[in-house]
Order: C-alpha cells, then structure tokens, then sequence
C-alpha cells in the first residue's frame, strides 16, 4: 500500500543537484536566476507533486499572506455579499482568506480569534456576535494584529470601523414614508443594545421629530430574534390596536416580510392602509408581493473597503492602531409596498 508523502524543497534540490537556496528562489521566480533552471525546477515540482509550506515560508518572512474573516451567520444574505467583496479583493491584492463563524457566540467568537492568531493571519476583519459584552479579548488580539471591524461593531474597540450610515439610512426611510402622507409609523426593531438597531432606531425617532410628528410608544415593538416570524408576529399585534399604525418601518428585510404576510392574510391593502419599508435589499424583497421598499446595503463594496483597510494596517511600517469609522453611503429601493398610487 502506498504512502502519503509531502515533497520537500531539500528532496527537489537532491534530484537536480541544486542549492535548496537555488531551488527556493527558482520557485519564487527570483531574477538572479536564469529561465532555464527556473523551467527545470518548477517542471520536477509538478511531476513530484511539490507543494510550498506556507507556514515554513511565513516563518522566515514574518507574514502569511492571509486573512481571518470572522461573521456571525455565514447563511445571512448580506453577510454572503460582503464576503464575496472580501474574497474578490483579497485575491486581487494578492492574500488568501479563512472564514470562520461565530453563530452569534461570544465564546465562539473568542475561540475564533485564537484560532486565528495560532494560525499567524496578517490581519483579521470581523462582525461582531450579537450579545457581545466584553471586549477583552478582541483588545489582546488588537494588540498582536491589524483588526478591522465591519457591519457589527462596538465604539468600545479602538480600530478600523467600515459601517454604512445607519442613522441616516433609517431616516430617509422614514422620511419617505411621512412623504407618502403616513403619519402612524411603527417600527420593529431588536430588544437586545446592538449597534444596528440603535442606529437605525435613533434614525426612525429623528425623522419623526423632524417633521413634527408624535413619537406613539405603543407602536414601537421589539423582539430579539428580528425574523421573519418575529416579524410577522408583531404585525398582528399592530392590527389587533383600537388605531392601528398606517406604515411600518422594519430593520430587517426579514422582519419586513413577515409584516406584509400578515398584512396580506388579513387582506390590508398595501400600500393604500398600511405602507412596509424593510432594510437589507436582500433576494426575498423582490419576490414577495408587494415587492419591498428597501434600504440598500452595498455589502460587496463594504467588504472591499474592508480588506484595503486592513492590507493598509498590514503594511504600515508604524504598526500603529489606527482608530476610524469609515461610512459606506446606501439608497433607498422604492417598490410597490411604499409605491404611492
């Protein structure tokens, strides 16, 4: 029965009675060596099968030419469009990427950065879990490594931040919806403090404030896990009000959809009665009927700016940590939920 067996750099350099300097630097495509040997050598390493040791290599160079990637919930619609921006640009500057998930635990997400600085990425970018509390351990790791912070983030960690405007996104939304003639305007938010819903919550109260409109606490619901099913259980709790609310302002597709089921199966007219607007511009926002008001998040340029960030921080001779927000600009999709007539 045959063996596995990983080639070596001093076994190629035995073959062709070569330096494992000469070898080495024939493989990197060094210019003080001449094509011809350049051939020779790769050409026995594909027949032998060779494969560089890229933890022997970042020994000797200090560097892996890898990123760690961190999120919460690989599965969720926007974190997949931003990681297709990181993976897209990383190749392009030349680094490889491992993608880790934390499903939303703290632990997890602990374990993860340790697996990480075992592993001696370059640098790590990360969308902090839900009920992240202590910070603690994502500030040793920022002291060993570059950390950039995308989507999820906390002002309570001192480095590269890339977010969308939050606030701003909300209160266009529901501005829009106030444009529309609507003036009972629900939210539905998440119970627990995240970064996110405080943004896009604080952003739903301005617009009702700028335009001189009573903030109704009764139309204000949380919950927090913010799904579709969530979602479409606090809608009944709206149409069960004496004076049910004219629009609803949902921070996640998911909770948006929910709503429009609800509303459909009770047969509200939307949006002549009740008007949805959701955030994410995920896939389902344009299958369901209506089709749904959004907020667009451009997550594949959120996670390219991210990874320039972080190759920055890298390659910064200072190794200094850098402390900064950097806003990503989104748009409001228009659709039938909100499509005045």
């Amino acid at each position: 029965m045959s063996k596995r067996h990983n080639t070596t750099l001093k076994e190629l350099a035995l073959a062709l009675n070569l330096s494992i300097s000469t070898v080495s630097r024939a493989l990197n495509d060094h210019p003080d060596i001449n094509e011809k040997t350049k051939e020779n050598v790769k050409k026995l390493a594909r027949q032998m099968n060779y494969s560089p040791n890229l933890f022997a290599r970042s020994f000797r160079s200090q560097k892996t030419n890898i990123i760690g990637v961190i999120v919460p919930n690989i599965s969720h619609y926007f974190t997949s469009t931003i990681l297709k921006g990181i993976l897209e640009e990383a190749e392009i500057q030349g680094y490889r990427v491992i993608i880790s998930e934390s499903n939303n635990s703290e632990a997890k997400q602990t374990e993860m950065l340790n697996t990480m600085t075992q592993f001696g990425v370059d640098g790590i970018l990360m969308s902090l879990a839900r009920k992240t509390s202590k910070v603690d351990d994502v500030l040793r790791t920022l002291s060993r490594a570059p950390i950039v912070l995308f989507d999820k983030v906390s002002q309570k960690i001192p480095c590269t931040q890339v977010v969308i405007n939050e606030e701003e996104a909300a209160f266009n939304a529901v501005e829009h919806l106030i444009e529309l003639g609507k003036e009972r305007i629900a939210i539905i938010k998440e119970t627990e403090n995240s970064y996110n819903s405080e943004k896009r919550y604080a952003g739903y109260l301005r617009a009702l404030e700028h335009h001189g409109i009573r903030i109704r606490e009764k139309i204000i619901l949380s919950t927090e896990d913010i799904s579709l099913i969530h979602g479409r259980r606090l809608t009944n709790i709206l149409l069960s009000m004496k004076k049910r609310p004219d629009a609803i302002f949902a921070i996640t597709d998911d909770a948006a959809i929910g709503a429009i089921k609800a509303l459909n199966k009770f047969k509200i007219k939307i949006p002549e009665e009740i008007a949805v607007v959701g955030f994410s511009n995920s896939a389902s926002s344009k299958i369901i009927q209506p089709e749904l008001t959004t907020v667009d998040q451009p997550g594949d340029k959120i996670g390219r700016t991210a990874v320039k960030y972080l190759i920055d921080e890298i390659d910064s001779p200072s190794n200094n940590i850098v402390t900064k927000t950097v806003e990503i600009k989104t748009t409001l999709v228009v659709r039938d939920s909100s499509l005045r007539a």
